[in-house]
């Protein structure tokens, strides 16, 4: 418990938008930051539990810092953060089409959406127990390097396929333009 105490002590005392605002607010109502960061932590997980938009916020909470990270780091100099961000959206995609398929039936557990949030936060969190770098090393890149491929092959089939299909569209949808305007005159 105390090293999450510590990271807690850590993370309020880096310049953010997030210890700005917690700053300005302590200097307006003389409470401490630590107990205003604590009650708003307290009040959001309140609201992913029993709130009205809890799947807005916590689709907003999975993509917005996550993108704006990810904007930051297209625009560093460091190849490492990029990959850091490009492994979230690795697993938050696949995440993503696993929750198409079962939200329907697990939207109704209870907690479902504050289940899902903590997910999130733990495939964002930065350091060593990232779990967007845990599951992409422990499960997708082992699946990956297994099947890719097998994969690549029916990707390719499918593309020339369909560029096939659209070429032929394209002929005939030229063709029917061609005789309607030939009808036309």
């Amino acid at each position: 418990m105390d090293g999450l105490r510590q990271r807690f002590e850590r993370f309020l005392e880096q310049r953010n938008l997030a210890t700005e605002a917690l700053g300005a607010l302590e200097a307006k109502t003389g409470v401490d930051k630590r107990y205003l960061a604590t009650g708003a932590a307290t009040l959001l997980s309140l609201y992913l539990l029993f709130g009205y938009g809890a799947p807005l916020l916590c689709s907003l909470i999975g993509f917005a810092y996550p993108a704006y990270a990810s904007i930051k780091a297209i625009e560093s100099p460091s190849k490492e953060d990029d990959t850091v961000w490009l492994t979230y959206w690795v697993v938050y995609g696949l995440f993503g089409l696993a929750e198409f398929f079962s939200d329907l039936l697990l939207s109704w557990f209870p907690f479902y959406y504050a289940g899902k949030c903590a997910f999130l936060l733990f495939c964002m969190a930065p350091g060593p127990w990232n779990g967007a770098h845990m599951l992409y090393h422990r499960i997708i890149r082992p699946l990956f390097l297994k099947h890719h491929e097998a994969v690549d092959s029916i990707v390719s089939d499918i593309s020339g396929r369909a560029l096939d299909v659209a070429a032929g569209m394209t002929k005939d949808a030229g063709k029917v333009s061609v005789n309607q305007l030939q009808k036309a005159k």
